[in-house]
């Protein structure tokens, strides 16, 4: 049971590591690409809707977007959801598709970018927090059954776990920083 629990609570941690680096694929570096579009949603016909729902998103070069929307009537939609993003980019309508030049990033930007990427990586210390929490809360529940000596044990693995999952966080946030900071 006391197993059960601990494991529960390093796939659970597990997954929030990936969840934070994948939310850090959505902030901009200095290159294009199509990851920077996922965390857009439009609202189309009243609903919101994720941008990759959509419109196919290309990479043409290491500077440009290009987004062909399935259906031609959400352009205009789709250009108002990348105007109002935190993005920074100027959408350029053609009718057709939207394309995204990527500029270079100023240092100020960059700065700004990089307090994005802290804040999703504090988001992803919490819930792993959290999820520790919960689990001491159950291994307490437990204690009547098992015995103190078992849920002590059980506690540090837990600990030891949260502490190893956040260290992942860390060495993430430190490799997008300096993706972020590259010129």
């Amino acid at each position: 049971m006391v197993d059960d629990l601990v494991n529960d609570a390093k796939e659970r941690m597990t997954k929030s590591v990936e969840a934070t680096r994948h939310e850090f694929q959505t902030v901009r570096t200095g290159r294009a690409a199509p990851q920077l579009l996922e965390r857009i949603v439009v609202e189309y016909y009243g609903t919101p809707t994720p941008l990759n729902q959509l419109a196919g998103v290309q990479s043409p070069d290491p500077r440009s977007l290009l987004i062909a929307p399935y259906d031609v009537n959400a352009l205009k939609d789709i250009e108002k959801a990348i105007l109002e993003s935190d993005l920074g980019i100027n959408p350029s309508n053609d009718g057709k598709v939207i394309r995204l030049s990527i500029p270079q990033l100023t240092e100020e930007r960059r700065k700004e970018l990089v307090k994005i990427v802290r804040g999703l990586a504090e988001e992803g210390k919490i819930a792993i927090r959290n999820i520790r929490r919960d689990v001491m809360a159950d291994l307490h529940a437990l204690e009547a059954e098992v015995g103190k000596d078992d849920i002590h044990r059980a506690e540090e693995r837990v600990q030891k776990l949260t502490d190893d999952h956040v260290g992942q966080i860390d060495a993430a946030l430190k490799q997008r920083e300096a993706d972020v900071m590259e010129v």
